[in-house]
């Protein structure tokens, strides 16, 4: 995978009081709208620490939007004065488990359950229309024998900072799509991510080859929640998420 041009990220360091970010739009997840596990991550990053993110609206592609760090330590996303997201310290309990083999996360990827009829095919993370230089290609299908779904994921050099490492951002993006498998209907209705929480153990290089996985853990109503992780492809665990998802039509 090799992204064709820079990322954008123009804002400041942690600890101001005010900053700003631009999404790209091809960090979308519906095709007029930003990623939900991307933008989350984005917003994470101005919080030591585990960080939960809300999604109030879908976040806006290509517009500057603006970053309040408040006293309290929350951190709110806004476009002009209507908030998009908004961001605390939390804690994340939840028990992870045993990852599939990567030989298992290949076959489950073979079964993705939208492949043919994807709700958001331009979905830069698990969108099976998106160039395969430009997407994550994380195509979580069910696990023969175990309540979860997986894929494998390779990361490019292009999603890397500093430190050589994956940015946080781009794994927040990576625990979020197979999630969504994990409590998504057959036939597929439409849900929408709505509150977020990760905590990254170990960060990959570019090229490690990796295991994301996914399962449902409750669903009340229209809410369903789902667990996700992050596995080196020997098993060891890299990170883990907990989701809230939205059933938008019945």
């Amino acid at each position: 995978m090799h992204f064709n041009s820079e990322i954008n990220y123009n804002f400041k360091m942690k600890g101001q009081q005010t900053s700003k970010i631009i999404i790209q739009s091809r960090f979308c997840g519906p095709p007029n709208s930003a990623h939900g596990g991307y933008t989350c991550g984005l917003l994470a990053s101005f919080i030591d620490g585990i960080a939960e993110v809300k999604l109030r609206q879908p976040p806006p592609l290509e517009k500057e939007l603006d970053v309040e760090i408040l006293h309290d330590s929350t951190v709110i996303l806004k476009e002009r004065q209507a908030i998009v997201a908004e961001a605390r310290p939390a804690r994340l309990d939840i028990d992870v488990p045993e990852p599939p083999t990567y030989q298992e996360a290949e076959d489950a990827a073979k079964k993705y359950l939208l492949k043919d009829d994807h709700l958001f095919p331009t979905c830069f993370v698990c969108g099976p229309k998106r160039d395969k230089d430009d997407c994550f290609c994380i195509f979580a299908g069910p696990v023969a024998g175990k309540p979860m779904v997986a894929s494998p994921w390779t990361p490019d050099k292009s999603l890397v900072d500093e430190t050589g490492r994956v940015r946080p951002e781009f794994i927040w993006a990576g625990l979020d799509c197979p999630g969504a498998y994990a409590v998504m209907d057959t036939p597929p209705s439409l849900i929408m991510l709505g509150t977020f929480s990760a905590d990254i153990k170990e960060r990959p290089y570019p090229g490690d080859i990796c295991i994301t996985i996914g399962w449902e853990i409750a669903r009340e109503g229209k809410k369903r929640s789902a667990g996700t992780a992050l596995f080196s492809k020997t098993g060891k665990l890299l990170g883990k998420a907990k989701a809230i998802w939205i059933e938008i039509n019945s």
